[in-house]
């Protein structure tokens, strides 16, 4: 496919990518929210390059799309989660607007990613 490990994916770079962006904003958060908003945001990120990696490296098409589905279902969760901290007025919408951004081409990218697969 055009790369030698998960590493050289363009969605895997952009998803950690994300992790970075996102662990600026948990920073944002009230104490209150260390262990509980904070720490399902954090699972969500940390799962979108994790499943990415461990879908490539099972090396079948099938389990790749299988975890780049799972990877997907992470970063709508974290979008889920970013936005009820908008909602409850931890962030303003403008403090998640890159998080968005990179979520929404990361699924774009994953969607592409899938389709070139399944037409192998």
């Amino acid at each position: 496919m055009g790369y030698s490990n998960y590493k050289d994916l363009v969605v895997w770079t952009k998803s950690m990518d994300l992790v970075k962006e996102v662990y600026q904003l948990i920073e944002l958060l009230p104490k209150e929210e260390k262990f509980s908003l904070a720490d399902q945001i954090r699972r969500s990120v940390i799962s979108i390059p994790s499943n990415i990696a461990e879908g490539e490296s099972r090396k079948t098409k099938k389990e790749f799309i299988n975890f780049l589905s799972i990877a997907n279902g992470s970063r709508a969760e974290l979008e889920t989660q970013l936005l009820i901290g908008c909602m409850l007025g931890y962030y303003t919408e403008q403090q998640v607007q890159k998080a968005m951004d990179l979520s929404n081409e990361i699924s774009r990218m994953i969607y592409a990613l899938i389709k070139k697969m399944e037409e192998q």
